[in-house]
């Protein structure tokens, strides 16, 4: 039985965070213009919170298989800011009744999101 998440990361630089940028077409200023970002509460740059969560979706689709992607039910809250510099891990471990704590870390250990993750059963074999 699987109890932890294959844990996946991704070192976050200015080039990682403009590339998601462009994927997305968010180019909102606190996340590539250091001079705007730094006048900000957040002192500077930021990743894209989605860029956080796809990691997490790595995660959790090389642990439960591709199939599972219209299946997860996944529930989480942004704990603290992702900055260019940062490593993020992301993984979780399986609780009692099936659902999964997860998590996205910081190279600190720090929690950056967390949550859970719910996988509905497959209608073959509803």
């Amino acid at each position: 039985m699987i109890t932890s998440l294959h844990p996946v990361a991704l070192a976050v630089t200015m080039d990682v965070i403009r590339t998601y940028a462009v994927l997305t077409d968010d180019f909102n200023p606190i996340h590539v213009d250091p001079a705007f970002a730094a006048t900000t509460p957040m002192g500077g740059c930021i990743a894209h919170g989605t860029l956080s969560i796809a990691l997490l979706w790595q995660s959790l689709f090389r642990t439960l298989g591709d199939n599972a992607a219209g299946r997860v039910d996944l529930d989480v809250r942004f704990v603290k800011p992702v900055y260019a510099g940062d490593t993020l891990h992301a993984g979780g471990e399986l609780l009692p009744g099936g659902s999964w704590a997860v998590w996205v870390r910081g190279g600190d250990a720090m929690d950056r999101i967390t949550g859970t993750a719910r996988l509905a059963p497959s209608k073959e074999l509803a």
